[in-house]
């Protein structure tokens, strides 16, 4: 990024607006009713600093640092949740360069490298808690939401692109929930990304053959599977949450035998009973 090599990072600096979308107003507003309310807000990416101040100009706006009480660049995860401090230590940074490795963090700011050890002591810190609790926001499954359940133990949001095209999760009129309890979806028309794929089918749910019957067997997909395990929630998008209040109590996965629980707003359609919508020809 910083020597503009390369045909990428030349691309999205002198064209952002082709390849990125700027952030919802409802998820900004969203972002500050947290803060305002108490909350600590972090911003963890694998992408170096200059890539990221970048990214989030566009997104967030000039004003992205305002956001966030701890932002961490270069993270390399998984392994920012895996390393010890002594293998990946946090450094401060100084016009985008990285300096000398710190032995603890001692308050909120801007940092690159790191580990979530010494973070969670940060955030004992900041919140005078013994066990603060940590609900981390991420769209990759080997990134983000495995290595932040498996070795960090935080609640997981995932965030499923998949959801999209599913018109199953298009809220249902609930009459017996007032308006400001509903969250805000919008687009219910199915965009060809995320329609079921033809070559693999669904991506909840596999048809596999049986060999004892005529007809197929529905089994749930191994990426489904991680879904329920390692997630407290799967959400389709930020925006579809932004609009619930801060108190608003979500099902989670692991909160009775249902392996649907936690979708919201609702399940996918290859989840539901006596569904068709996967079929393959």
């Amino acid at each position: 990024f910083l020597e503009d090599c390369g045909m990428y990072f030349p691309e999205v600096k002198n064209h952002p607006d082709k390849y990125l979308q700027r952030c919802p107003e409802s998820v900004k507003k969203w972002l500050k009713q947290l803060k305002n309310a108490g909350k600590i807000l972090l911003l963890i990416t694998s992408s170096h600093s200059d890539y990221c101040r970048l990214l989030c100009e566009h997104v967030l706006g000039n004003d992205f640092e305002e956001y966030f009480d701890i932002l961490i660049t270069n993270a390399l995860k998984p392994g920012f949740f895996s390393h010890t401090p002594n293998q990946r230590p946090f450094r401060t940074l100084e016009n985008d360069e990285e300096q000398e490795a710190l032995l603890s963090l001692d308050k909120p700011g801007w940092y690159s490298q790191g580990n979530a050890i010494q973070l969670y002591d940060l955030l004992k810190k900041m919140t005078g808690k013994l066990d603060p609790k940590v609900v981390y926001f991420g769209d990759s499954m080997h990134s983000d939401i495995f290595p932040a359940r498996h070795y960090s133990n935080w609640e997981t949001v995932f965030i499923l692109e998949e959801l999209l095209g599913d018109k199953g999760t298009l809220p249902a009129k609930a009459e017996s929930e007032p308006l400001e309890k509903k969250g805000k979806y919008e687009g219910d028309e199915l965009k060809v990304p995320y329609f079921v794929s033809k070559q693999w089918g669904s991506f909840f749910m596999d048809r596999l053959p049986s060999l004892e019957k005529a007809e197929e067997t529905l089994v749930p997909t191994w990426s489904c599977k991680c879904i329920s395990t390692y997630s407290t929630i799967a959400i389709p998008s930020l925006e579809a949450i932004a609009d619930l209040p801060l108190d608003y109590r979500f099902t989670r996965f692991s909160s009775n035998s249902s392996a649907t629980a936690g979708y919201y707003p609702s399940p996918p359609r290859a989840l539901l009973p006596n569904e068709d919508s996967v079929t393959m020809k």
